[in-house]
């Protein structure tokens, strides 16, 4: 174990989070379009109007969102949302594309989330 000075440690963890607390300004609100995503409310809108998601819902939107141009096969996404010990079938995650959609078609004409055909999905904002 390597001796460390007390006013280091102080000053490195005192960095992480500066770090972290910017990072959480940058991030909370993200406006793609007409749509802003509040990350750290957990709630979206289009034009103003609340579209209501459940969290599995929220999750994946705020994975492809945050990642946009980036494609992410189903697997890879069940894998980051359910989690590496999920118990189901990364099949949920057609339904769960289908279901946010849905519900974003209610307010906007534009197809957010773009099937890869082969591949997965991709945020299209």
């Amino acid at each position: 174990m390597k001796p460390f000075d007390l006013c280091e440690l102080g000053v490195r963890v005192a960095a992480h989070l500066r770090r972290e607390q910017r990072w959480q300004e940058n991030s909370a609100v993200r406006f793609l379009g007409e749509l802003t995503v509040d990350y750290t409310g957990r709630t979206v809108s289009v034009n103003g109007e609340q579209v209501s998601l459940s969290k599995r819902e929220f999750d994946i939107l705020e994975l492809l969102s945050v990642n946009a141009g980036q494609v992410f096969d189903r697997e890879r996404i069940y894998e980051i949302v359910w989690g590496i010990d999920g118990d189901g079938s990364s099949d949920t995650i057609m339904e769960h594309i289908r279901k946010i959609r849905a519900k974003l078609a209610v307010y906007t004409l534009h197809s957010l989330i773009e099937t890869v055909w082969g591949c997965g999905y991709r945020w299209n904002g």
